[in-house]
């Protein structure tokens, strides 16, 4: 994939870490690495060292992001013949127009990443976008991807909250809609293998617990949130979702996610660590990425997990209370 949002190898070795001084690099993997299960760490701990493990994470992991999959971190429905780039800005467009958005609104991208969904969905729509995040390094880094692309006066960023939050600033009657990850009704919480591939994307992703879709449902509903529609939009993919993630298939728009790329890009960061242009620790990041793509690929061929659980809801009119 090319687009202004990726980085070359020099600009990823400069970027491992994000806002973490490049001698806490490892001590951080460390710490990352000891709250998930693999390491012996426990859900609970996860949950309640949230912003620290979310920090971390994206910190370490945003510059792997940006070089192997561009300025947007999400997957989306393919058709046959369609590039991975084509398929995800048109999943933005469906999303602009799920939420019947028209020129001079103002817009919340809640967990925007670095900003490549907001900025070609504020220059599709002609609105103005604010992206809410919890992680520093990615707001300045998209903020700097913003004045690159010249999208700066129409497109920003600032820290969030979730549901209830999205609920709070909403006006009434203004519409709220999400992709969300999650565990399908076919996920088997007893089942060994499925434990494992759950694991593997908890790690790999930076999420304290992946919930199911029934838990989203009800956190909008304690939200006081109008569900509108919802639909596992993975399911309409004519293309398997995790194309790109299966290292097994060798595509040269999305060469880093094969099984020679991750080999190129693996001995490269070790070389750029060793030499001292990546942080130690580096090499440790990249595994669990490679980790977590495993399992993602391995989640969606069984059908156990979802990265596009969609939802439309909408924040009541006063007088429907």
């Amino acid at each position: 994939m090319s687009n202004s949002g990726q980085l070359n190898n020099l600009s990823l070795a400069s970027r491992i870490g994000g806002k973490l001084e490049k001698k806490d690099v490892l001590l951080a993997v460390e710490k990352y690495e000891k709250y998930h299960a693999a390491y012996e760490g426990e859900e609970e701990d996860r949950k309640a060292n949230y912003t620290d493990l979310v920090n971390k994470y994206y910190d370490l992991a945003t510059s792997f992001y940006e070089f192997g999959w561009g300025d947007s971190f999400h997957n989306a429905p393919r058709w046959k013949g369609e590039t991975i780039r084509e398929s995800i800005k048109r999943h933005q467009h469906f999303l602009a127009l799920q939420l019947g958005l028209k020129p001079g609104q103002k817009v919340l991208d809640v967990g925007c990443g670095i900003g490549g969904p907001l900025r070609e969905i504020s220059r599709f729509t002609l609105t103005s976008v604010t992206g809410v995040n919890n992680n520093e390094y990615q707001i300045s880094r998209g903020k700097e991807l913003n004045r690159a692309a010249g999208v700066e006066k129409n497109c920003d960023f600032v820290k969030y909250g979730c549901y209830k939050e999205i609920y709070r600033v909403l006006k009434p009657g203004h519409y709220f809609a999400a992709y969300e990850w999650c565990t399908t009704d076919s996920f088997n919480p007893n089942n060994r293998e499925h434990q494992k591939i759950k694991a593997d994307i908890e790690i790999g992703d930076g999420l304290p617990d992946i919930r199911t879709t029934g838990k989203c449902l009800e956190a909008l509903k304690q939200a006081d949130f109008e569900l509108i529609w919802e639909k596992d939009i993975a399911l309409d993919s004519p293309l398997p979702w995790y194309l790109p993630l299966d290292k097994n298939h060798f595509s040269l728009t999305n060469f880093p996610a094969t099984s020679v790329g991750r080999f190129v890009t693996r001995n490269m960061v070790r070389i750029l660590e060793f030499v001292g242009l990546a942080p130690k620790g580096s090499q440790r990041v990249q595994i669990f990425l490679e980790q977590a793509a495993d399992g993602l690929a391995e989640g969606g061929r069984r059908g156990i997990f979802t990265p596009m659980y969609f939802f439309v809801a909408r924040k009541p009119l006063s007088e429907d209370h």
